[in-house]
């Protein structure tokens, strides 16, 4: 649901401080910076998020909390109707993207369209809340848009949906394909197939990131610009001249992506701030200068088995899942087990629903359990994750001594580039990541939105389960508002899979932040799109 406005400038933003403020601000993340388009598969598992949020912006953003903030620099949602829900979608009459070509209601259709599922050929990470859009109204060129859901399809958590970083500039598109004013809009509102298969490959792939990019394809929404892309594949952000609100308070951040030498970094003092999963670093020692905040994400680290290869038979993937030592992983990370799937997004009273009875038989290892789930047959599987990262090479060494006795041989497969995508490809046999496959939290803060992954047909649904009971039960998950039938719901559908065993949960990803004790107004955030949510606020005294 839409929270409250809360004021980016305002007590979630700057804190009073003295001095003058440095023009540039160096912030790592934890995931790859791969494409400007953070609703791909792989840009929703990325950094993509954390270093856009003030880029490309939208009707709503992620607080410090993870709760729905509204943007209203850049316009305001009304309801309509509640049965069917009907929202109206106003943008500023100001804003205006970094080309200065406006910001209209194209936007919503394309990025309606995009994730919507009706349209396969686009490589959207998540379909949650917009395959329950039956039309959005828009006539091309204007700042306004009518959103009509299905009957009995009002989706709870509504603005989650055309919020930051989930728009891509249409007319980008239009202009590269030819397609003129309201081009893009004409062909997906009528179904044009060969057009839009057209668009899609437009829109999955020319904002991948590399040095050597055409900044006429990025244009911004947001306080901040991309200015450029380093060779070491760090994003450059400067302000944006043409940006219609409030200023943003440093000129340039440059956004790192995650690499091995943070330890150095943080102590020559080059990164002011860093936002990274808890132990992914190894044990970071911190300089008397900097100030280090630990806090849990709404994102569940998990083992993520491929659709293809020695792990697509159930039997298989429960067998790896006896001899995982789940107890030993979580008491690692220094929290409890996790056994959510289905609610993940946050602690609260629905989690017991999820610890079905099954859970119980995979907390700790048991080889025997896993030789009886093969037959005594062997089995070799390669667990892939994003390196370096020190906390899940431990996690795999763990479940590679557990595994032995049971015949099963664990490879560590991690690398540089592993992500969804490595699954996908056969590269590897297990995917141990947060939400979504994601290095980061990889969470969008809504257990209806998150719990998707599992839908069939879902882009991120990384292990290609299909089940249409548990189809029918997170869509009903997605609508529906009384605890007591969520709390049905939840207990219906977590015997499946723990039986099925698409998945298996580990615990709740930590995050840390680090900040130099110069810096001001950044805060964690549990969300994929992290510490990023206010860049435009943040503050380095000189």
């Amino acid at each position: 649901m839409l929270a409250a406005t809360l004021s980016l400038a305002g007590s979630l933003g700057l804190s009073s401080c003295a001095g003058g403020a440095a023009d540039e601000i160096d912030y790592a993340v934890d995931g790859a910076l791969v494409t400007y388009n953070s609703n791909t598969v792989a840009g929703a598992a990325s950094g993509g998020p954390q270093a856009f949020a003030r880029v490309l912006t939208g009707f709503n953003l992620h607080g410090p909390d993870g709760q729905i903030v509204g943007d209203h620099d850049f316009g305001s949602i009304s309801v309509v109707g509640r049965a069917p829900l009907v929202l109206d979608y106003q943008i500023s009459d100001k804003a205006v993207y970094s080309d200065g070509k406006p910001v209209t209601c194209d936007d919503l259709v394309l990025a309606w369209a995009s994730q919507s599922g009706r349209y396969p050929v686009f490589d959207a990470a998540n379909r949650a809340g917009y395959s329950d859009i039956v039309g959005v109204d828009c006539t091309p060129g204007q700042k306004k848009a009518r959103v009509s859901f299905a009957p009995e399809r009002a989706f709870v958590d509504f603005g989650q949906l055309f919020a930051a970083t989930s728009m891509m500039p249409s007319h980008v598109i239009a202009d590269q394909l030819g397609l003129g004013d309201g081009g893009v809009t004409t062909a997906l509102q009528q179904g044009d197939a060969e057009t839009v298969d057209r668009i899609a490959k437009v829109w999955n792939n020319t904002w991948n990131l590399s040095p050597d990019l055409d900044l006429k394809k990025f244009p911004s929404s947001g306080p901040y610009k991309l200015e450029s892309v380093t060779d070491d594949g760090a994003v450059v952000l400067v302000a944006n001249d043409k940006w219609w609100g409030t200023k943003p308070i440093t000129d340039k951040v440059t956004v790192w992506p995650r690499g091995a030498d943070i330890q150095d970094r943080v102590n020559e003092g080059s990164f002011d701030v860093v936002d990274i999963a808890a132990g992914s670093s190894g044990l970071l020692n911190l300089p008397d200068d900097y100030v280090s905040t630990n806090t849990p994400s709404a994102g569940i680290e998990q083992l993520i088995f491929a659709p293809r290869g020695p792990l697509a038979a159930v039997p298989a993937r429960r067998a790896l899942a006896h001899c995982t030592p789940r107890d030993v992983i979580a008491r690692n990370a220094e929290v409890p087990i996790a056994n959510v799937r289905l609610n993940p997004a946050t602690e609260d009273a629905f989690s017991a629903a999820e610890s079905a009875v099954e859970g119980g038989q995979f907390v700790a290892a048991n080889p025997g359990a896993a030789r009886a789930a093969l037959n005594n047959q062997p089995l070799t599987v390669r667990i892939g994750y994003q390196s370096p990262n020190a906390r899940a090479a431990a996690t795999v060494g763990a479940i590679a001594k557990a595994c032995a006795p049971a015949g099963i041989t664990v490879q560590d497969a991690g690398s540089e580039t592993t992500g969804p995508l490595s699954l996908r490809n056969n590269e590897i046999d297990v995917l141990l990541a947060s939400t979504g496959g994601a290095a980061g939290s990889g969470s969008t803060g809504s257990s209806a939105m998150d719990a998707y992954a599992l839908h069939s047909g879902n882009g991120n649904n990384l292990s290609g389960y299909a089940n249409p009971r548990v189809d029918g039960v997170i869509g009903a998950l997605a609508v529906v508002s009384d605890p007591k039938e969520q709390a049905r719901l939840l207990g219906e559908g977590a015997p499946m899979l723990w039986a099925d065993m698409p998945t298996l949960p580990l615990y709740r990803q930590q995050r840390t932040v680090l900040t130099s004790n110069k810096m001001y107004a950044v805060s964690s955030n549990p969300t994929r799109w992290g510490a990023g949510w206010n860049m435009d606020r943040w503050r380095l005294d000189g």
